[in-house]
């Protein structure tokens, strides 16, 4: 009987976790990830405000994968069919799935590798914006908007102004969507300031507690008693050796064809936030990326070719304002409004589904 496939998948977030699970029955699958359990990033902000809703976003690794196994480490140095480690090892592959998605600013992302530092932070979060009055949010991108909304669901009285240099908000997506998110923001008492970004940034640090007065470019006067910056995802991908190194963008993005491999490799793929598809960097996106890169791996073991095809789809997206507030925007279904949006996603932020995935749905 001859050996299996060896694939090792870098990264265990939404689109590592979910294709190292479709591989583990037909190859030796090996997930690295530094974490010490999986940090559901799609329910941070609510995390951030509901000291009950904290443990939901923290799933343990130990039920993901029946044969396969997950080392806990770093990859520092990726090459077609060699993966160096932190710890020095190296493993070998037949193939590989670069995973390792994106950074982001606290509190949408975290960079703690242990559960116990990270909801430490949160929980420090939880008592700063309690305390506070007056919260800024810079960035009225979807995490802006989202943690606007999470604040005033948990805190109605507390006042909420976000700041963006842009001129509109989701300018990317229907004009009945933005309408109906600027409809609830207003219910909400949020305020936006839009078109002119701030002079320089307050003089307190993110998330710590502190009264200061900031000014937009355009004059207008910004007072505030925490603040929370909103925007500035990056990639992941700063450990991609030789030949990989040559598809990185400058942004830190990976080239892939339409099978999900990255360009000019046949045994080599990636998914998720990394890629350079022409799409928004969401968890739903990497665990479709993650269906059609596991068939093309299974497909490759077996002896066939790769021939499932990853295609973007028309702009979509699902955003809760709170637990039961929000709109929607899905192909062929036109704009849903805040009951279909809490039940697409804004009820439990996912929370169910990750269970399946990392089986503790029977618990």
């Amino acid at each position: 009987m001859s050996q299996a496939a060896t694939v090792v998948v870098i990264g265990g977030g939404y689109g590592g976790g979910s294709v190292a699970k479709a591989l583990d029955e037909v190859a030796d699958v090996v997930l690295v990830e530094p974490r010490d359990a999986f940090f559901h990033a799609v329910g941070a902000l609510r995390a951030t405000v509901d000291a009950e809703f904290l443990p939901k976003v923290f799933l343990p690794y130990d039920r993901l994968l029946s044969r396969g196994h997950i080392v806990r480490d770093r990859a520092t140095a990726v090459e077609p069919g060699r993966v160096m480690l932190a710890s020095g090892e190296v493993l070998v592959a037949d193939y590989i799935v670069l995973a390792t998605g994106s950074s982001y600013p606290f509190p949408a992302k975290n960079e703690f590798h242990d559960v116990s530092e990270a909801r430490q932070r949160y929980l420090y979060a939880q008592r700063q914006l309690a305390a506070a009055d007056r919260v800024v949010l810079l960035g009225a991108g979807p995490v802006g908007l989202e943690f606007a909304g999470e604040i005033k669901a948990k805190w109605p009285g507390k006042g909420v102004v976000i700041v963006d240099p842009s001129a509109g908000i989701l300018c990317e997506y229907e004009s009945e969507l933005r309408e109906e998110i600027h409809r609830q923001l207003a219910d909400l008492d949020v305020r936006l300031i839009l078109g002119s970004p701030l002079r320089d940034e307050p003089a307190t640090r993110p998330g710590e507690l502190g009264r200061f007065q900031a000014t937009t470019g355009a004059g207008v006067d910004v007072i505030g008693d925490i603040w929370f910056r909103c925007y500035g995802g990056r990639a992941n991908t700063d450990y991609l050796a030789g030949a990989l190194a040559d598809v990185r963008h400058d942004n830190g993005r990976i080239a892939v064809t339409e099978s999900l491999r990255v360009k000019g490799q046949d045994t080599v793929f990636a998914l998720g936030d990394i890629t350079d598809l022409p799409e928004s960097k969401r968890a739903g996106a990497a665990m479709r990326h993650a269906d059609v890169v596991a068939r093309n791996i299974t497909s490759l073991i077996g002896g066939d070719s790769a021939t499932a095809a990853y295609e973007v789809g028309p702009a979509a997206i699902v955003l809760p304002l709170g637990p039961n507030g929000g709109a929607a925007q899905r192909p062929g279904q036109g704009i849903a409004g805040p009951e279909l949006t809490a039940q697409y996603k804004g009820a439990d932020l996912m929370t169910g589904r990750l269970a399946r995935l990392f089986g503790l749905d029977a618990d």
